[in-house]
């Protein structure tokens, strides 16, 4: 190897994953972070950190390496990770850009380019079409994508050709925000088809080998959600067909490093067709690197340093199940809006290092399941909307399918982040319906049984009543007086709490002391005995143990004055002793018939589509907020004049924040 100190251009839990690498090589690893990352985990974990004005600013990162004396610069996935024009200017100040040549990134980054390279190489893509021309489409359903991008971001479903011209200004509008490009195409949608994609690895000596497959498609929103290698659907055949094909894809553009073929496959008919070919490191490459036994990362580094692959097509075996669930700052309860917040407590399972098993020779058959974390949270950080709301990987090795979701599942119940709404719950369910567990996937199935996954019955009433024990067990103040164990003479008085979550105000009744000998009434009424414990057998953590008749959960808790955390089996709820008004004084409450347009999400203001003393009606879009590289469109709640408008294009705005008024007609 020779390199001795690498630049990191990215942040969050891939950057955190590639030090890992870095150190394990024993390579200096040079991290840079914006003036908000200051505090970021993948500083705290680099070697050296240094600041930067954006992670875009192409000037400042070879700056920074030049300034740290680094050699090279891993881009990530991301950010600058495709980008031609900063693996030239990589090259020029005397880098190792550790990612394709830049001729291949051009080549392969633009669809429309790749489609008709790929297609001369004799391998088979998806009917479509190309600007000009996107309005005269007639072969419905279809589905539009930006040339420029990839990710899911700017991707389209359109069934018919009335829907089609606001499909394209909306693709072409979230094309230029996330990839300064506003190019689109056109591909035939296939109905419920398999995503499937083809790992590859090149050398700069001619040597190009396939790592088999990785079964992608649990999306929602053309995103993934939950990835696995290898595929229940791929046979052997089928995986060196594609795997073959995939390694010519890659030799028609001279292809050097890690890459990835994506490919649509028809599930009843299993044919495939090239789709698009992502120049970098995926985010789910750990479910290959745990059937693979290779770190990728390692190979990367190698390859870019002018190393043959120590390998031959040959010589690649997959070995046991892995399974990947990404865990995104998102409420599935509120339409998968993102969401924000401080990490007040955090836990996450495995060892923490997330280091990959022995290669599949060395497992003995039978072999224990292992549980791999890849993150880029910390307690203390915040998850704010200015970037993907991606927040770490849970990844389960085992050595079949079924092991391997039951050890995901597990792994996921074990984790848990106070502060930031996740979607953990979500994938639990998830990984638990049916379809899932029998490997009958197709790339809409999540949107398909949707009601069945985001179910929202509110905070559960033990949840309620484990709530009620601490603030009962924990008054403010030291005055004896304030103890909230209802003594009386003769026997305890019951103590009424109240307790505001997002679904509203709950009433809990509790007497005695928790720690000593509670009770709280259950839903029914009947008095139930309770008790506090404080965990002590897992260092550092905030756990308590909750008895309540008889039966013992552990959660993760924290307390600031009136607001309470919970965190238990993945799911997490926040509660407030509730001490004014009603459920209706709290932000965002307000019924939709009383006119108020609150913003869904914190983000910025993408679009205003009304002026004060516009009339407009119930349904019709208004405003277009943006967090996270998604857009969502606020809508009018009621028919009438636009009174009040707050809300103004770039300006950012906090969940539940007022962006408009609608006021009834004839009260104006």
């Amino acid at each position: 190897m020779v390199f001795d100190r690498v630049l990191i251009a990215n942040r969050g839990e891939i950057a955190v994953r590639i030090a890992r690498t870095l150190r394990a090589l024993g390579i200096t690893s040079v991290a840079v972070h914006t003036p908000s990352d200051a505090e970021a985990r993948h500083v705290r974990e680099a070697d050296i950190a240094l600041q930067v004005p954006k992670y875009l600013d192409i000037e400042a990162i070879i700056g920074a390496a030049n300034a740290a004396g680094a050699q090279a610069v891993h881009p990530g996935y991301g950010f600058l990770a495709e980008n031609p024009e900063f693996a030239r200017r990589c090259v020029a100040a005397g880098l190792v850009f550790v990612g394709p040549p830049a001729a291949a990134i051009e080549a392969m980054g633009d669809k429309i380019r790749a489609k008709a390279t790929v297609s001369a190489a004799g391998v088979s893509v998806v009917p479509g079409a190309t600007e000009p021309g996107l309005e005269a489409w007639t072969d419905f359903p279809a589905l539009i994508k930006p040339s420029a991008g990839g990710g899911g971001k700017g991707m389209v479903l359109v069934r018919s050709a009335a829907e089609l011209p606001g499909a394209i200004e909306s693709a072409r509008r979230t094309a230029l925000a996330a990839f300064g490009d506003g190019t689109l195409l056109i591909e035939r949608y296939v109905e419920r088809p398999r995503h499937i994609e083809i790992q590859v690895m090149a050398d700069a000596h001619g040597g190009v080998v396939h790592l088999g497959e990785r079964e992608c498609s649990l999306q929602r929103r053309h995103q993934k959600i939950i990835e696995e290698a290898p595929s229940p659907f791929v046979t052997p055949e089928t995986r060196a067909g594609m795997g073959a094909a995939a390694v010519e894809a890659a030799r028609a553009v001279g292809y050097v490093g890690a890459g990835t073929v994506e490919f649509i496959v028809d599930g009843t008919t299993g044919a495939y067709h090239f789709m698009e070919m992502n120049t970098r490191l995926q985010v789910e490459h750990p479910v290959t690197e745990l059937v693979t036994g290779l770190d990728l990362v390692e190979l990367q580094l190698r390859v870019a340093a002018g190393e043959r692959l120590p390998f031959g097509q040959d010589d690649v075996r997959l070995g046991g199940h892995a399974v990947e669930a990404r865990v995104y700052a998102e409420d599935p309860a509120r339409g998968f809006l993102p969401t924000g917040g401080r990490v007040l407590a955090l836990r996450e399972p495995g060892d923490g290092t997330g280091a990959t098993p022995a290669p599949p020779a060395t497992r003995p058959h039978g072999g224990r399941a292992v549980v791999r974390v890849d993150s880029g949270l910390a307690e203390g950080g915040t998850v704010g909307s200015a970037y993907d709301p991606m927040l770490s990987k849970v990844i389960a090795w085992a050595p079949d399918r079924e092991a391997a979701l039951r050890a995901l599942d597990r792994a996921l119940a074990d984790t848990a982040v106070l502060g930031v709404v996740t979607n953990v719950p979500f994938l639990r369910t998830l990984v638990a319906h049916p379809a899932v567990r029998a490997g009958e996937l197709d790339t809409g199935l999540v949107e398909r049984v949707l009601p069945e996954l985001v179910g929202d019955d509110g905070v559960p009433w033990d949840v309620l009543a484990a709530a009620a024990l601490v603030f009962h067990a924990l008054p403010q103040g030291d005055d004896p007086w304030e103890v909230t164990d209802g003594w009386r003479v003769g026997a305890p008085a019951w103590t009424t709490w109240r307790l505001e979550s997002r679904d509203g105000v709950h009433e809990v009744r509790v007497r005695g002391l928790p720690e000593e000998a509670a009770e709280v009434l259950d839903d029914d009424g009947r008095p139930r005995p309770a008790r506090i414990r404080t965990r002590r057998d897992v260092p550092g953590e905030r756990s308590l143990g909750v008895t309540i008749g008889g039966r013992t959960e552990n959660y993760l808790c924290v307390r600031r004055a009136d607001t309470l955390w919970l965190g238990r089996d993945g799911a997490s709820w926040q509660l407030t002793r509730h001490r004014i008004g009603d459920p209706g004084d709290r932000p965002g409450a307000a019924a939709a018939g009383d006119g108020v347009v609150r913003s869904p999400m914190p983000g910025t203001v993408l679009l205003v589509k009304a002026d004060p003393g516009d009339r407009v009606s119930e349904g019709q879009p208004l405003i277009v907020v943006e967090a996270m590289k998604m857009e969502h469109t606020v809508t009018a709640p009621r028919d009438g004049i636009v009174s009040e408008l707050t809300a103004r294009a770039g300006r950012p705005v906090d969940m539940d924040a007022v962006l408009a008024v609608i006021t009834a007609e004839e009260a104006t």
